[in-house]
């Protein structure tokens, strides 16, 4: 029964536009309206990066659920662990309406939401008030659209949150954010991560804990800027990598419309470049340096791709807008299906077996 409940539901949510569909999602999740995990957890899907312990590798990833209003709904429902935000230190309203449009024929989505959050007070707010602190909750900070000082506002999300994150992903890749993306440009980020180390090594010493801090990058750098970006991402000390965010490239489409929309396409149109730069990326970080792979993820076989094109963990999001919240188990029961096809006892085991045949490729082809 549950199947054709969550059809219907899904069918009904495309009837709205995307975004008060994304709205009404969230209240079902507040609301306990969604269901659960039904199967028991694989351990051969766990994973433990960190000092955190991720009971299997599938992420929620930032722009759900930006204020932090359902990250306890999103594990329950079997995520391995969810993330909050982006999240700057101002609310602030992001881009006008509409900014989030459903690309069907091609399994994708454009948005230019452009930050739109309620601010570190209010995240925090929710945050202490979780009535569990367990799982894995982690939280991408960025920086007002009008920010004097961007560098200031990175800084002022780790002191905000290093008490309460399980991880910190410093966002500089999304595209609706005039100027964002320049942060990914050697001597801005240089100066960037310099200080947002800085200020996750003051909060150590009073909280105790080392929390990871992951760069978020974008699908569209040139390779020359990819060495740069992971070289900066090394030499500075940060604990992993969240490869990619949206796409800019239009290249491919079938829908006929909303293509021509502003902002960053993300969804399975984003699938082949998204993990070609993930496989670049491992090749330039090497073997040690976790990476999450995100970008079209929408079933097991593109998962396991993933894995083996390099990634630790992953994250999905655009793929449950087309496919509903069933896609989560259907992923992970895919995932351990493979690991039995391919006689392997965890997925760090199947990780970089087609590194070298992504790495090859070129995004632009």
């Amino acid at each position: 029964m549950f199947p054709l409940v969550q059809k219907l539901g899904l069918g009904l949510l495309h009837q709205m536009d995307a975004e008060t569909a994304h709205s009404v999602t969230i209240k079902a999740l507040k609301a306990g309206l969604v269901g659960s995990a039904a199967k028991p957890a694989d351990p051969r899907l766990e994973a433990a990066l960190w000092d955190l312990r991720f009971p299997n590798p599938l992420g929620m990833a930032a722009g759900f659920d930006k204020n932090g209003e359902v990250p306890d709904a999103l594990l329950h429902l079997g995520f391995g662990y969810a993330e909050v935000g982006s999240v700057t230190p101002r609310a602030q309203a992001g881009n006008p309406r509409p900014r989030v449009f459903r690309l069907k024929a091609d399994e994708g989505v454009i948005n230019r939401y452009g930050f739109n959050n309620a601010g570190h007070q209010a995240l925090r707010s929710r945050l202490e008030g979780r009535p569990s602190q367990r799982g894995v909750v982690g939280v991408n900070v960025g920086a007002n659209k009008d920010a004097s000082d961007r560098v200031a506002d990175y800084v002022a999300g780790i002191h905000a949150f290093a008490d309460l994150a399980s991880y910190f992903t410093v966002n500089v890749s999304s595209p609706n954010t005039p100027g964002l993306r320049n942060l990914q440009a050697r001597t801005a980020l240089a100066e960037l991560l310099t200080a947002v180390i800085s200020a996750r090594d003051e909060r150590t010493q009073v909280i105790g804990r080392h929390v990871p801090v992951l760069l978020k990058i974008a699908p569209d750098v040139l390779e020359e800027e990819l060495a740069e970006i992971v070289e900066e991402v090394l030499a500075k000390g940060l604990e992993g990598l969240i490869v990619s965010n949206t796409t800019l490239s239009r290249a491919g489409l079938k829908s006929t419309n909303h293509t021509e929309e502003a902002g960053g396409l993300s969804g399975r149109p984003v699938f082949r470049r998204s993990t070609i730069m993930l496989a670049k990326a491992r090749k330039l970080a090497g073997p040690q340096l976790p990476i999450i792979g995100v970008g079209g993820i929408d079933s097991a076989e593109s998962a396991w791709t993933k894995i083996t094109a390099g990634a630790d963990l992953l994250q999905v999001y655009s793929a449950l807008t087309h496919k509903g919240t069933g896609l989560i188990g259907e992923i992970l029961t895919g995932l351990s299906a493979k690991l039995d096809q391919h006689g392997l006892a965890n997925l760090r085991e199947a990780r970089d077996r087609n590194l070298d045949a992504w790495a090859n490729l070129d995004p632009s082809d």
